[in-house]
């Protein structure tokens, strides 16, 4: 799916050109400050969005072969990587431009139909830039805040809405749960109707796609968004809801 690819690439690089703008001006007071990401500074963020970015272009100079980057507990892997980079701001900054710089055209140029390692199971370029499109989003809500910076929803939110709802089976699955055909009717950012789903589906979730994404980046409780859940499933469809494919 050539089209859908270059799209996603090209929402994924804008993504990460409204971080870059977020964070050039930063002074080093502002790079120390704590972040919505409990227990990381500014700097912390942008140092594992920097180590997990270079893992994107590690897999796809690789070629998939389908091994995962790490085996046992992922979170305290992850805050392990960041503790022992010991980056501070500038540093951060830098690995994670020349990171993301390379990420794209790896991305643009893997085989589409074969996985690439990752955290817990191969992802597919599409699927991985998706997820790398989610992961740099929620993190930008995790700088905005505490920056007092203006983060406008944008119709780039649709690839993250797309990804969480066909998370979902696997979500349900690690629950216990049997997965269940779910209907998503979202909202978009500038009234855009987003759907996803089967249209017969018992379960149907509905509201705006950035309340979706927020409960799906659990970024926002479902019961403090504006998104109703209804039929035989949907309420822990949404609450198991996730914007990360493994």
């Amino acid at each position: 799916m050539p089209g859908v690819m270059d799209e996603i690439l090209t929402d994924l690089a804008a993504e990460y050109d409204r971080l870059d703008t977020m964070l050039a001006p930063l002074t080093a007071a502002q790079w120390a400050q704590p972040s919505a990401a409990d227990g990381w500074t500014i700097a912390d963020v942008v140092a594992h969005l920097a180590l997990t970015e270079e893992v994107v272009v590690r897999s796809a100079a690789e070629g998939g072969g389908g091994l995962t980057v790490r085996a046992g507990d992922l979170e305290d892997d992850v805050a392990g990587d960041v503790a022992a980079a010991g980056l501070d701001g500038p540093a951060a900054l830098a690995r994670w431009r020349a990171a993301v710089a390379a990420s794209v055209p790896a991305l643009a140029a893997a085989a589409p139909d074969r996985p690439l390692r990752w955290a817990a199971a191969p992802l597919k370029p599409r699927t991985l830039a998706t997820t790398r499109l989610a992961e740099h989003w929620a993190h930008t809500l995790d700088l905005a805040g505490p920056l007092g910076a203006d983060l406008a929803d944008t119709a780039r939110l649709r690839h993250i809405a797309w990804l969480g709802h066909a998370t979902l089976p696997y979500a349900l699955g690690l629950a216990g749960l049997d997965p269940v055909p779910v209907r998503a009717e979202l909202t978009g950012p500038g009234g855009e109707a987003w759907v996803f789903g089967p249209p017969d589906a018992a379960a149907r979730i509905s509201g705006p796609a950035g309340d979706f994404c927020r409960v799906g980046a659990h970024r926002l409780r479902p019961d403090e968004s504006r998104l109703t859940a209804d039929g035989p499933g949907a309420a822990d469809a949404l609450r198991l809801l996730r914007n990360w494919a493994a």
